[in-house]
């Protein structure tokens, strides 16, 4: 006997269009009966959440009627998509961000940013895409209309289909509705056949959410696998990098490819206590004079450091740091070798980073994550400018305490914590696309936990992809440079000595996926990152040719 609940496939799959129009969920869990082989308790069951997912009193989420006459229930959850190819397109992006906030679009989620070439009109501009995730209370007619009027203050005008643009907004998905008419197609009619809009609407989703919106979200598409399997027919993450496709990060004035190099941040310590070599640059001219060996020697970011957050530190008040690092950084600008070098400052004040950014610094590493200071994430939103988010429990003074050593396991907690303080950053004001993560080497872990960190960062990638894909894929920098669980496994007491082992930990660092690495000796350190970077080049030339 069959259950009575259960419906055969046979007649159930004939009329999928007719539940498709009652609610996105029942075709989404009837592909599941039809392809899973489920036995008659797990069809029952998979049909019960139907119904308790979408009772038959909601309203249908499918309509043909005039727009102007639908009404959205509050708090509509919605997919953006962003493109540019005219102009600053990162000051386009900018200023669309922050009109569609004006207008009562709340952004949650930024997908990463893509740099592609163009499609259809072939003859153009590259283009930067990204989307976005948010909520509104704006029916969807009246979300068309603000996103027209965006795209018109930004100066878009009529002209070629597919043609150059300043900025194009179009409305991917709302809610869980679908919707059809002269003007507006919701889900966007085209966006199944663009890698540059299912790249970044990929990102906006987890690897493992049982978010309801997302599998109603899946279920609009025709694959099976929903918008994954869609992501994987126009090549997936194997396009990433070809295909006319790459992820930047916007750094200054350009746009930044972290995967064709590793790349070196050569550290700077204005303090008199650092462990490793505090006092020996807190004078402006040793201090400059530092600047321009790390930078022959071959780094490509100095990081310039005038708070010490070795434990138990005393903290310095901003105007204490600010007091050690302008004089130091106003000369450091004034030197021709930093020209095509980036800068970045090491604080957890947000009225250091403001100062240290207006003066010339081009990225914020705060080692709090945002924690410390709590404006600095808006602070450094309003700057618009990359911001390394590194995990830490606690401050300097309590890092290495009982509780905070405390995992059952680091690599899923170091991926969740980090994860959490993303999700404020982005609702503060910091898109996805500037934000390069750090596990902390050396900050609440012991010894064991800085081994296990540095020999699983794919784990630690895979867990965050759980989450947040976009938050997977963000650069990842990794600084274990002389630090103590290094002198200890070595018996090196004097950190000076420590650079052989700083090595071997960097190097695994790289081959395990890290883009940055964060060093006091830059030229022994560039030569290991050369080698393996040369190393995961033929690893990726051979996986090609598999």
């Amino acid at each position: 006997m069959r259950s009575s609940c259960v419906l055969e496939s046979r007649t159930l799959f004939c009329h999928m269009g007719i539940f498709d129009r009652i609610h996105p969920i029942f075709t989404l869990r009837f592909k599941q009966l039809q392809h899973l082989n489920a036995s008659t308790e797990s069809k029952s069951r998979i049909f019960s959440s139907c119904l308790s997912q979408c009772p038959l009193r909601q309203q249908s989420s499918y309509s043909s009627v005039p727009m102007s006459s639908v009404q959205a229930p509050l708090n509509q959850e919605v997919v953006i998509a962003l493109g540019s190819n005219v102009g600053d397109r990162i000051k386009n992006f900018n200023e669309a961000l922050r009109l569609m906030k004006k207008s009562g679009i709340q952004i949650s989620r930024h997908g990463c940013l893509y740099e592609s070439e163009p499609a259809y009109v072939t003859d153009q501009p590259r283009f930067l895409n990204s989307a976005v995730r948010g909520t509104t209370g704006l029916g969807p007619v009246e979300l068309l209309k603000v996103l027209k009027q965006i795209e018109k203050q930004l100066g878009r005008t009529d002209g070629i289909r597919y043609g150059p643009r300043p900025i194009d907004l179009d409305i991917l998905f709302y809610g869980s509705h679908k919707f059809e008419s002269d003007i507006l197609t919701i889900p966007h009619e085209r966006m199944w056949e663009r890698p540059f809009v299912l790249a970044p609407l990929i990102d906006l989703l987890g690897m493992a959410s049982s978010d309801d919106t997302e599998s109603i979200w899946n279920s609009f598409s025709s694959c099976n696998g929903g918008l994954f399997e869609e992501w994987q027919k126009v090549g997936g993450e194997t396009s990433i990098g070809r295909e006319g496709l790459k992820r930047v990060l916007p750094i200054g004035s350009q746009l930044w490819d972290w995967s064709k190099k590793t790349h070196i941040m050569g550290i700077l310590n204005l303090t008199p206590d650092s462990f490793s070599d505090g006092g020996k640059f807190h004078e402006v001219e040793s201090a400059v004079s530092h600047t321009r060996k790390l930078i022959m020697e071959g780094a490509d970011i100095v990081d310039i450091g005038a708070q010490s957050t070795r434990p138990f530190a005393h903290r310095l008040s901003p105007r204490e740091e600010l007091q050690r690092l302008v004089p130091v950084l106003d000369a450091i600008m004034q030197i021709p070798e930093v020209e095509r070098k980036l800068l970045s400052v090491d604080t957890f004040y947000a009225e250091v980073a403001y100062e240290a950014v207006k003066r010339g610094v081009h990225i914020v590493n705060d080692v709090s994550g945002g924690q410390l200071d709590p404006d600095i994430l808006t602070v450094v939103g309003e700057l618009e400018v990359p911001y390394i988010m590194m995990h830490m429990r606690g401050d300097p003074c309590t890092m290495q305490s009982e509780g905070n050593l405390y995992y059952e396991d680091v690599c899923e907690q170091v991926a969740s914590e980090l994860c959490a303080r993303v999700s404020e950053a982005e609702l503060s004001g910091i898109p996805l696309w500037r934000i390069i993560l750090d596990p902390g080497i050396g900050f609440a872990k012991t010894t064991e936990h800085n081994l296990e960190i540095l020999m699983n960062l794919p784990s630690i990638r895979k867990e965050i992809a759980k989450r947040s894909l976009a938050a997977s894929h963000a650069p990842l920098l990794v600084g274990p440079s002389r630090k103590r669980f290094l002198g200890d496994i070595c018996g090196k007491a004097n950190a000076a000595e420590r650079d052989p082992a700083t090595i071997a930990a960097t190097t695994v660092g790289i081959l395990g996926g890290s883009n940055i690495i964060r060093v006091h000796n830059v030229k022994d350190n560039l030569d290991a990152a050369k080698i393996c970077d040369s190393l995961l080049r033929r690893k990726i030339v051979g996986e090609t040719s598999e």
